[in-house]
């Protein structure tokens, strides 16, 4: 899929999002290496300790349909002000994805590209707890 392609099925999945407390839609598209495409967006709680993120969604969609190769994901926003993933969501991304994992932002003037590895350098790996 090429990266217009992801960051549109981004947009459409913010449309499903429940922000009735930050009122801040967020969308993410992933897609694993053979192909297929999963979306999220993000799901609030008044407990906001308890609210998904888009990505989470959309990786833990993957996941539970057995995926655990990546390519790349894109995120969005209603405002495209090129919102990236949180701390929290670039950890659980890495679990899964390498350094040169490509995360596509969505902003008003097009798509900023960043890897993983720039995004969260010197992260925690299975590894590190053996």
């Amino acid at each position: 899929m090429n990266d217009e392609e992801l960051v549109a099925a981004a947009r459409e999945a913010l449309e499903e999002a429940y922000v009735p407390y930050s009122e801040y839609p967020v969308g993410a598209a992933i897609e694993t290496v053979d192909g297929e495409v999963y979306t999220g967006c993000n799901l609030e709680n008044a407990n906001f300790s308890n609210s998904l993120h888009a990505e989470e969604v959309a990786i833990g969609s993957a996941l539970r349909d057995g995926h655990r190769d990546f390519v790349k994901i894109a995120v969005t926003s209603e405002r495209r002000d090129g919102v990236t993933p949180c701390g929290m969501c670039r950890q659980t991304l890495a679990e899964f994805c390498d350094d040169d994992f490509r995360v596509l932002c969505d902003e008003q003037e097009g798509l900023a590209e960043y890897r993983l590895g720039d995004l969260i350098p010197n992260t925690i790996t299975p590894e590190m707890l053996e």
